[in-house]
C-alpha cells in the first residue's frame, strides 16, 4: 500500500461489497412485495445468500482493515474528518448488525439458512414466531439506515471528486489509478 491510496486488497474487498449491498437491499426491496410462490421463495434464498456472503466479507473486511494501516487521512477541516470517521464506524456496525438480524429473523421463523444451497448454517435464535415479528422491523430499520449512510458516503466521494477535486476517490477507485 502507497501512503496515498488503500492497497489491493482492500480495494477488492470494498468493491466486492458494492453489488452484494446493492443487489441485497434491491431483493429485499422487490421480494417483500410479491405474492407467496416459488418465485418469492427463490429471491429470499438469494437475499439471505446475499446477506450471508456480505457479512462473511464484511468480517474479513474489519479483520484486513485492523491489520493493515489506510492511507493517511486527506486534508479536510476536523469536522468532515469527525463526520467521515462517524459515517465509515456506523456503516461497519450495520455491515454486520443488518445481516445478523436478518439471519436472526429466518431462524426464529424456522427457515433455516442454507448458503447457495450447500453449506446449512446454524439457526442461532430459537424458533418462534413473536420473536420473528419483533426482530423484523428492526431488520428493515437497520438496512434503510444502512442505505442513508451509504448515499452519503457516495456524495461525499462524488462532492469530493467533482466538486473539491483532492483526489480523495483516487484513494479507493481502480479506475483512477
Amino acid at each position: 500500500m502507497t501512503a496515498l491510496r488503500y492497497g489491493r486488497v482492500a480495494i477488492a474487498l470494498h468493491w466486492l461489497a458494492v453489488p452484494l449491498l446493492v443487489g441485497g437491499f434491491a431483493l429485499g426491496l422487490y421480494m417483500t412485495g410479491l405474492p407467496n410462490g416459488i418465485h418469492k421463495l427463490k429471491l429470499y434464498n438469494w437475499h439471505k445468500w446475499a446477506g450471508a456472503s456480505f457479512l462473511a466479507l464484511s468480517l474479513l473486511r474489519l479483520l484486513w482493515r485492523a491489520t493493515h494501516r489506510p492511507p493517511a487521512p486527506v486534508v479536510m477541516p476536523r469536522w468532515q474528518q469527525r463526520a467521515a470517521a462517524g459515517v465509515q464506524a456506523a456503516m461497519y456496525g450495520l455491515f454486520i448488525v443488518v445481516p445478523l438480524l436478518g439471519w436472526a429473523y429466518s431462524s426464529a421463523l424456522g427457515y433455516p439458512l442454507v448458503w447457495f444451497g450447500v453449506l446449512p448454517l446454524p439457526d442461532w435464535v430459537p424458533l418462534d414466531r413473536e420473536l420473528a415479528r419483533a426482530i423484523r422491523p428492526w431488520h428493515e430499520y437497520a438496512a434503510w439506515a444502512l442505505a442513508l449512510l451509504v448515499v452519503l458516503h457516495v456524495a461525499a466521494a462524488v462532492r469530493h471528486q467533482w466538486v473539491l477535486r483532492d483526489g480523495l476517490l483516487r484513494r479507493m477507485a481502480p479506475w483512477l489509478a
